[in-house]
């Protein structure tokens, strides 16, 4: 007679989307031609955020933000978690093909663009280190395209899209 067990927790899928989520946002950023040397000097910031505020419910997105030399928002790759997302007992997955096309519709950004790594979280999330408050650039004639769930666990997924000009 042969069995198996399955044994998933909810700490597994914490660390599934937190090291694709932050994979994906470092492939965006080498993909359209931005230096990645800040995204890795600051990842262990990244990393902790992202891991405290999943663990604790409290990570509602994470964007990457990229501006112009002016200040001004050239584009932006939001991952927006959903806690009551579910795959089937056990499965982790992401969809690296719709970060892919996602990354050729943005296209090469000018080198002269600079890039900021926003986690936003809901009220009463724990104190970071690393972390403070800050504001969103205004996406005042911009579009944003959904791509759907791109990263999935038992119990946490998230819907990712970016952000065009409107034509």
């Amino acid at each position: 007679m042969a069995s198996s067990v399955t044994v998933y927790t909810y700490t597994h899928s914490v660390t599934y989307v937190t090291q694709k989520m932050l994979s994906s946002i470092k492939q965006i950023i080498l993909d359209i031609g931005l230096d990645p040397a800040k995204f890795a000097s600051d990842f262990n910031i990244y990393d902790v955020g992202v891991r405290t505020w999943l663990e604790s419910k409290h990570l509602k997105q994470a964007v990457l933000e990229v501006a112009s030399s002016s200040g001004s928002l050239v584009t932006r790759c939001d991952f927006t978690i959903d806690y009551c997302y579910s795959s089937g007992e056990g499965s982790m997955w992401v969809d690296t093909d719709a970060i892919k096309f996602a990354i050729k519709k943005l296209g090469v950004i000018p080198s002269t663009c600079t890039y900021r790594v926003i986690l936003s979280v809901s009220a009463g999330a724990p104190h970071v280190d690393g972390w403070s408050d800050c504001n969103f650039l205004s996406t005042d004639g911009f579009v944003k395209q959904n791509l759907g769930t791109t990263i999935g666990t038992n119990s946490i997924g998230t819907q990712a899209g970016y952000w065009r000009k409107a034509s």
